[in-house]
């Protein structure tokens, strides 16, 4: 029950990630009419899924798996991380994560994972594309996979929880982003992330062992999209 309890809380839509500034590049496809009806925006949601579980995933299982060799798979984050729109995305999320786990839970290994984060300002934060070895103390971009990574394990979430969470959570966002955009309603959305579950669990299944070599980009369009996100004339959300 312990275990149910503390995933519950992880998930709600009130645990402070900052997940919902953000819509995943839904914005941007909206605005240049690429989601313009529910089928697109189901394609959408499952092009997020399978982006999630195929460039997220493989950081999230590193860094839970090998917590110490977190400043490498973050360094290996952000050189994959091109699209700055992205990128920027990713830091805050995962910066935010680390920041919020710790305030909440007691726990020695956040507290000094948000040292290490807090204590690095943008201008500090690494521009080299070279990457560190396991023990280096270099600043961390802290990105949103490997920090989930880091931070999950060390609140004793499974991985295979974890690895659920990660995919619920893009779907989520991206559905929760099309409400306030106006491209469709409330119990619509509910619909569609109850549509796409079956969609999900089939993906995990696939990549569910997936590691560092595996990283890719299955929405090459999506990117594009959310690359042009600070470019559009009035905007809602961060990315």
């Amino acid at each position: 029950m312990q275990d149910d309890a503390l995933v519950w809380q992880l998930v709600d839509s009130a645990f402070p990630t900052g997940a919902f500034a953000h819509s995943l590049g839904l914005e941007a496809a909206a605005q240049h009419g690429e989601v313009a009806s529910r089928e697109d925006l189901r394609r959408f949601v499952e092009a997020t899924i399978l982006q999630a579980a195929t460039g997220a995933l493989p950081l999230v299982n590193a860094a839970y798996r090998e917590p110490a060799r977190l400043p490498e798979w973050d360094a290996l984050n952000d050189s994959f991380l091109s699209n700055a729109v992205a990128n920027r995305a990713s830091r805050q999320q995962g910066r935010t994560l680390v920041a919020s786990a710790a305030r909440i839970f007691a726990s020695s290994t956040l507290d000094a994972l948000h040292a290490r984060v807090g204590s690095t300002s943008n201008s500090q934060l690494p521009t080299s594309k070279a990457l560190p070895n396991a023990n280096s103390q270099a600043p961390l971009c802290a990105h949103a996979a490997p920090m989930t990574g880091a931070v999950f394990a060390a609140l004793g979430v499974p991985l295979a929880t974890t690895q659920r969470m990660v995919l619920f959570v893009a779907a989520r966002s991206v559905l929760s982003a099309a409400v306030r955009l106006g491209v469709t309603g409330s119990y619509d959305t509910q619909r569609l992330q109850s549509e796409c579950a079956g969609w999900a669990q089939s993906v995990l299944a696939r990549y569910a062992d997936a590691g560092p070599t595996d990283l890719a980009q299955t929405a090459p369009f999506i990117d594009i999209l959310q690359g042009a996100h600070d470019r559009l004339y009035s905007r809602l959300f961060q990315s």
